[in-house]
This record gives C-alpha cells, structure tokens and sequence, in this order.
C-alpha cells in the first residue's frame, strides 16, 4: 500500500486503459447531462460534434476509475479536497480507448494534521489516437507511514 512516503516528485503513474461504449455515454447523459449530442445519436449527427460525444463529466467520472485501478486502491489515500485547471479538449466518442498519466507535481506535509501528507498531480488523459482529450490537476491527502 501507498504512503505518502511512497511518492517522489516527478513520478509518473500510468492509468489502466478504460474503453468507452455507446451505452455508457447514454445511460449517463441521460441520467446526469442531457444535452441531444450526449443522448440522441441523430441529433448528434446533426451537432458540430457530428456525432455522439461523451459529456466531460462522464470524461472526468472515467478518470476518477481509472486513478482508483491504477493506483488509489493500492494506496492509503484519504480523499481530495477537489480538482484544479480542469479541461474538455477534445470530444470523447463511442468506441475510444481512454489512456493517461498522472504526473506528481508538489509534495507537501499538512501544517494542521502531521499524520498526512498533500501530493498535487498533473493528469492528461488521451484517446486511442493519442489525441488530449482532458486534462486536470488534482491535489489528494496520503496518510504518513507510521513510524
């Protein structure tokens, strides 16, 4: 398991491969944004999208799974007090293979709780292509290794 401890600046952490499917775009959007390109394929056809997209927030839902496979549920995380320079740069589509990285940006001790530690980290998520699709950065509290 993760400790604080167990980051060093720069470090990077490669997030597991997460396909997109037209079903999951729908049920989302339909419960949680439902704009006619996130819920209705023939209006979206007819969007400036041209076709289907994900909304960013389903994006960022997606993220937050792949960030728990790859490493969150390995590691002794304590929550986040949100996220920072979040970005929708390019549409997500049904049948995209989302991939990404987590880059450690600033490491710090809690000047109020001295068991924890703050870890900010860069993330950027790709399609299949390569193409950026999001970017965002995240600051999360690790609890300290016990002495």
């Amino acid at each position: 398991m993760n400790y604080f401890e167990s980051f060093k600046l720069g470090d990077i952490y490669i997030l597991k491969e997460y396909k997109v499917c037209e079903a999951e775009i729908l049920e989302f959007a339909n419960k949680y944004d439902p704009q006619s390109y996130h819920t209705d394929p023939i209006a979206a056809a007819e969007s400036p999208f041209g076709s289907l997209i994900a909304s960013g927030w389903h994006t960022a839902a997606i993220f937050m799974r792949m960030q728990c496979d790859s490493f969150l549920n390995q590691s002794h995380c304590l929550g986040s007090p949100g996220v920072d320079k979040l970005r929708w740069i390019a549409p997500v589509r049904p049948g995209d293979s989302l991939h990404g990285e987590n880059k450690i940006i600033q490491l710090r001790q809690s000047q109020s709780k001295p068991d924890r530690g703050i870890v900010q980290s860069a993330v950027s998520i790709y399609n299949h292509n390569n193409a950026l699709v999001m970017s965002l950065e995240t600051t999360a509290f690790f609890l300290k290794r016990p002495q």
